[in-house]
């Protein structure tokens, strides 16, 4: 359930972001910060999220984000401006921190059989299909009869069902040998993913070689070369570097990102080709993509299956074709102006993306020692986060870019979008080599020495 109010928040709110921008006067830029905001701090917080809770407790941190998650979704309901919602948004993004990664750490600590837990995981990670499923149609028929500010409605009876069940029925668990806050490594990953994710998103309206944007690079830069060598010196890091001595966990984390940045931009330019350009309601919208959502709703579970008979290769190398020749089918083909080829380009990509999502879960913690099942979660949860966070950030950067001085006709909008749409195909084939060269034997046995190699330092 807390997959659920914090899946279906951002598919709903691609399909109100037309209705949304109309009523608040937004740009192409308050639209992406709309999504950003709340996936920034998201991304921000995770891993602070997922260590909190090995170390104070995962029922109480998940207790606590359920009611700010909830709380948060109220308080967006009633912004009364852009700058009001975006801000909202990132109270809702505090309290979603601590709700995914704690969730895959009671589930990974819950399910220790291999097999089992890649059932879980695949039945798990097959909520972000319900979602994808239901948000369109749900946002298109709320935002069509009664507003955009009703999406955040949806959350909150789910959220204090959710809190109830968990207060019943969750037990309360934590590691024996919990990690060291790490403050200095949290505002160093804040810094990076904040100055990146602006400078990206505000590029077009400022101009890329402005002295803000110049600076959001040159910190951007700064933070990512201070991470790098302020985490190996600690003994307990915030990201700890030898996870990523495992090929399949390194190649889990390039994965996610890469995915995630094409579903966000996926999602993110057809809700406004759809609306803006065909004219078609939110509901109707909505029902468009369903070519999307169904197939990942249903292949979420069944790559669940193949991780645990036969591994992650096969899910990966699927998801990494499809999703690939999805974005080649918009980039090369024009699809969008062809409705066949446009719910081929749909279908394609809900099977790859129903695919890739339990291969990425399970790789990352299943080579883990379960002490450090919330760290490793977290990363993953945030990798996830950071590639929706960058992919609407750059497609939306692109795209308005594209659209300077231009209406929304079709041909404008085309051409504005080819270029995002390559990004999306070459994300695709990224999920193909990666998974290619990650889910091998040589891979398999870098996480088996990684794996020792975390066993002996827990066990110290």
């Amino acid at each position: 359930m807390s997959l659920l109010i914090v899946s279906l928040d951002n598919t709903v709110l691609n399909v109100a972001l037309p209705s949304m921008r109309r009523e608040l006067g937004a740009s192409v830029s308050g639209m992406q910060w709309t999504i950003d905001a709340y996936t920034l701090v998201l991304a921000s917080l995770l891993m602070l999220a997922g260590s909190t809770a090995d170390r104070i407790g995962r029922r109480k941190v998940f207790t606590a984000g359920l009611v700010l998650f909830t709380a948060g979704s109220l308080l967006c309901s009633l912004a009364p401006s852009l700058e009001w919602l975006v801000a909202f948004r990132m109270v809702q993004a505090v309290g979603g921190s601590m709700l995914n990664p704690v969730a895959m750490s009671i589930i990974t600590n819950t399910f220790t059989d291999p097999k089992e837990r890649a059932r879980a995981i695949g039945v798990w990670g097959g909520v972000v299909g319900i979602s994808m499923a239901a948000g369109p149609l749900i946002g298109g028929l709320l935002v069509d009869s009664v507003g955009w500010r009703s999406i955040f409605w949806v959350n909150l009876p789910v959220g204090i069902l959710a809190l109830a069940l968990t207060l019943r029925y969750v037990p309360e668990s934590r590691a024996a040998r919990p990690r060291r806050p790490d403050h200095v490594g949290q505002l160093l990953v804040m810094l990076l993913l904040g100055s990146l994710t602006y400078g990206i998103i505000e590029a077009p309206s400022a101009g890329w070689t402005s002295p803000l944007i110049l600076g959001c690079a040159a910190l951007a830069v700064c933070s990512l070369v201070g991470l790098l060598g302020y985490e190996p010196r600690r003994p307990e890091p915030l990201i700890d570097p030898r996870f990523f001595r495992s090929a399949p966990f390194s190649g889990a984390t390039v994965i996610a990102v890469s995915a995630f940045a094409a579903l966000s931009g996926f999602l993110f330019l057809n809700t406004l080709y759809l609306q803006e350009v065909r004219g078609l309601s939110a509901l109707h919208a909505g029902l468009y993509m369903l070519p999307m959502a169904a197939p990942t709703f249903l292949f979420a579970p069944i790559s669940g299956r193949l991780v645990a008979t036969r591994g992650p290769r096969l899910p990966l190398l699927v998801a990494g074709v499809t999703m690939g020749a999805s974005g080649l089918l918009f980039a090369a083909f024009s699809a969008a102006s062809s409705t066949p080829l446009l719910f081929t380009g749909y279908l394609l990509f809900g099977i790859g993306f129903g695919m890739v999502n339990a291969p990425i879960t399970n790789t990352a913690v299943s080579g883990m020692p379960l002490s450090q099942a919330g760290v490793a979660a977290a990363v993953a949860s945030t990798s996830r986060q950071t590639g929706g966070t960058l992919g609407v950030a750059v497609i939306g950067a692109v795209l308005a870019a594209g659209l300077a001085g231009h209406t929304y006709t079709a041909t404008a909008f085309a051409d504005a979008a080819r270029p995002a749409w390559w990004i999306i195909t070459a994300c695709g084939l990224a999920v193909l080599a990666v998974g290619t060269l990650t889910s091998g034997r040589w891979a398999r046995a870098t996480a088996i020495r990684t794996s020792r190699t975390l066993e002996k330092v827990s066990a110290s």
